[in-house]
């Protein structure tokens, strides 16, 4: 059945602002942006691409530890992704805005997949440096700055306004649902075959997500081409700015994200080995925080929160739970809870705040704003992971991860106190969707 969306004359009462949808029905809608064949080329090759993603973080953090590069080379390898991406970011947004983002996508992803299978050779003949890791680290952080803002912008081209929230839902259930027995995969794989394998499996995802990016084709009306780069930049900076509800949140990413990868993604795998006996017990960890991604996302598709402010403030302060629970030194068991309860309250943040951005800035501006908004919270990043490495060997592991978690808690909270912050909302769902939904649940088969 296809459903088409208009809107209902007449208007609601106040008390019938949020009508209950049932489950069954909210769970079939989910299923409705994969009839747009754009949005289905573009929600497989993601998905294909994420089940290499799942496993190559543990993969090339233990070929760091393999040869003896430590949480100093770790460090060193993570930065490195990290610096060409925050070079590069704003200048991907004007390339996202201009030109096909299916194309832009498909290249990044070639790019990623040479990057990758050169690295995954040099670990498989057992000549692989820390320098090597680096630069492949290097390189793919330079194409993630033009896939990220393209990536971000393709959904508002490709399904309608109505659409959005159950597409990022299923986009973040589709990531999570392949990642979360990546991370204990990914640990069984590189005690019983080796990094380069795990390297090369991701080497090959971004080879066949190029492929189906090809496929694309995105509605030839968007102008790509207005004024001069300089005049892009400046227009995206300008639409920034002005919001204020977005730098104050951007902000706040500043500094909850790299305190959360230095923690989690760098000291993480440090105390796995140093604390819980190697990379499989630290993997077991890592899928329950994949795990709490997919019922994050889950929830969100059920669920469409009027107040963003809130709901994305304290989905991102859940993430000090797992570092809290580290530096106490607590059970694998409890960590795993710690993980799963920190990605459930991201994923529903994510999920909610993707669908304020989309829903507040133009489509023809999406890309280079949001470039804005990711190159601010990523800017501290590779600082975070250079002075980690010094900062474990000189306060301790565990000291490192409960200062993180008080950052993190507090960095949640702040934004709060400004009613700005607790006023944001989401338009209200067209009633129209849902007596639709409703009625095809319902409806004899």
């Amino acid at each position: 059945m296809i459903l088409r969306y208009g809107r209902v004359a007449g208007r609601r009462d106040e008390s019938d602002a949020v009508p209950w949808i049932g489950w069954r029905a909210r769970v079939r809608s989910a299923a409705v942006p994969l009839a747009v064949p754009a949005y289905r080329l573009h929600f497989f090759a993601r998905l294909l691409s994420w089940t290499g993603s799942a496993v190559a973080p543990i993969g090339l953090a233990f070929a760091v530890l393999h040869i003896e590069g430590g949480a100093g080379g770790l460090g060193l390898v993570l930065a490195a992704g990290m610096v060409p991406q925050i070079l590069l970011l704003l200048v991907g947004g004007v390339v996202a805005d201009r030109f096909s983002r299916a194309r832009v996508m498909v290249w990044s992803n070639i790019v990623c997949f040479a990057a990758e299978g050169l690295a995954a050779l040099l670990l498989y003949a057992d000549v692989a440096r820390v320098w090597h890791l680096a630069a492949m680290s290097a390189v793919c952080g330079a194409a993630s700055a033009f896939f990220t803002p393209a990536a971000g912008g393709v959904v508002v081209e490709v399904v309608p306004k109505e659409m959005r929230h159950a597409a990022n839902a299923l986009l973040k259930i589709g990531q999570n649902t392949v990642k979360v027995g990546g991370p204990a995969l990914g640990g069984v794989l590189v005690a019983v075959a080796g990094p380069a394998w795990v390297i090369g499996w991701d080497a090959l995802t971004f080879a066949a997500a190029a492929v189906l990016c090809a496929k694309i084709k995105l509605a030839p009306s968007r102008v790509k081409v207005r004024a001069g780069f300089v005049s892009d930049l400046r227009e995206g900076w300008q639409d920034f700015w002005s919001r204020t509800w977005l730098w104050i949140m951007v902000v706040q990413g500043s500094v909850i994200v790299p305190t959360w990868l230095v923690g989690y993604q760098l000291l993480g795998p440090v105390y796995g080995q140093r604390f819980l006996g190697g990379s499989g017990p630290w993997g077991l960890a890592m899928a329950g925080f994949t795990g709490g991604l997919i019922a994050g996302a889950a929830l969100a598709l059920m669920w469409k929160p009027r107040q963003v402010g809130l709901v994305v403030c304290l989905g991102t302060g859940s993430m000090a739970l797992p570092l809290a629970t580290m530096a106490l030194d607590q059970p694998v068991l409890v960590l795993i809870a710690a993980t799963a309860a920190a990605g459930t309250g991201l994923a529903v943040s994510m999920t909610t705040w993707a669908g304020l951005v989309q829903e507040r800035i133009r489509k023809d501006r999406l890309s280079r704003t949001t470039s804005y908004s990711t190159l601010g919270q990523l800017l501290p990043v590779p600082l975070g992971y250079l002075a980690a490495g010094p900062a474990a060997e000189l306060l301790g592991v565990r000291v490192v991860l409960a200062l993180a978690a008080v950052v993190i808690a507090g960095a949640a909270v702040v934004p709060l106190l400004l009613r700005q912050i607790r006023e944001l909302s989401l338009a209200v769902e067209d009633e129209s969707v849902n007596s639709e939904l409703t009625s095809a649940a319902r409806a004899p088969r």
